[in-house]
């Protein structure tokens, strides 16, 4: 049974209490292949990666979308989408370039769901002083917005195409019915899949300010419901290693940190680390794809389905 809420659960610490009865029947989604993780002080890494392709097959991550966090366990890179969610993005790399997100804890950590972070309160209650912003939980894609898709995904409202816009999961509308809108673009939206980053919220949609989730597992039933900006390129190993617990519930927990946080353009360049994902688009992707397959021929589920990436 869902707890009731009380004043302080309809804060941004109220994102995992609102689903709850779900959180528990979450699987994890399955581990993203090998890839190559700069320490906790960025320096430079091979190209080691678990999938080899040629260099045309590269994708260069735009140091200027890059979120750096250095935590006790290794460096997590986070690949921002601007033309996804521009005012969360905006916020995210504003607080960022204040140090707002150093030192800040994990204060609540759900096993196989998602690690939250970004309270200066640490008691998921706190918010920048930033105004909050409004809700991007979809958006709309152009047909020139290009998405690699994969398979297919029954929802309420109907079946939508499910593939990768860069490194990011995402749900689509056919292109083809850009033509019947107004504007000649269609929905999409992205995935709750692990390794991607979404924005904590209260009740109100358009809440959102300073907290946020890095997912651990796949979580459906949040899709169209938080405003995704992110995903992990690398690092994503080290998700599920912070501490499980919520800071303030009587068990002594004591979270885990990011110790500093960084936009990659402001690293200087011998020390930032680069990145490429894997093109989507590129016939090495194909490759990719076909060695996923499952005993029976099908695909995995597009949240099991983690595009290698890597660091030079």
């Amino acid at each position: 049974m869902m707890r009731p809420m009380t004043k302080r659960m309809l804060s941004k610490f109220s994102l995992a209490l609102l689903t709850s009865a779900a959180f528990s029947m979450t699987a994890c989604a399955a581990e993203s292949p090998q890839s190559t993780t700069a320490p906790a002080s960025v320096q430079k890494t091979s190209a080691k990666t678990g999938f080899d392709a040629p260099a045309s097959a590269w994708r260069d991550v735009d140091p200027e979308n890059l979120l750096v966090i250095d935590t006790d366990y290794g460096q997590i890179g986070v690949e921002l989408y601007p033309e996804i969610a521009p005012k969360h993005v905006a916020q995210i790399k504003t607080l960022t370039r204040q140090s707002f997100y150093d030192m800040i804890t994990f204060h609540r950590v759900i096993d196989g769901f998602m690690n939250q972070t970004g309270d200066p309160k640490g008691d998921g209650t706190g918010d920048s002083s930033l105004p909050d912003i409004e809700a991007e939980f979809k958006f709309r894609r152009p047909p020139s917005m290009p998405i690699q898709l994969i398979d297919a995904r029954r929802t309420p409202t109907g079946e939508v195409g499910v593939g990768f816009y860069k490194a990011l999961p995402v749900a689509s509308q056919p292109a083809a019915q850009a033509m019947l809108t107004k504007d000649g673009k269609v929905e999409a939206y992205g995935l709750h899949c692990s390794g991607v980053t979404s924005m904590a919220r209260s009740q109100n949609p358009n809440s959102g300010n300073s907290q946020f989730f890095l997912m651990r597992g796949t979580a459906e039933h949040l899709d169209r419901e938080y405003s995704i900006w992110g995903s992990t390129v690398y690092g994503r190993e080290h998700l599920t290693k912070f501490k499980v617990g919520t800071k303030g519930d009587d068990s002594g927990f004591i979270p885990d940190v990011m110790k500093k946080v960084r936009i990659a353009a402001d690293i200087s360049e011998g020390e930032r680390p680069k990145v490429q994902v894997l093109k989507a688009s590129s016939p090495a992707f194909d490759q990719y794809l076909a060695s996923q397959k499952k005993a029976d021929g099908t695909y995995p589920d597009i949240c099991d389905i983690k595009l290698p990436s890597r660091t030079l």
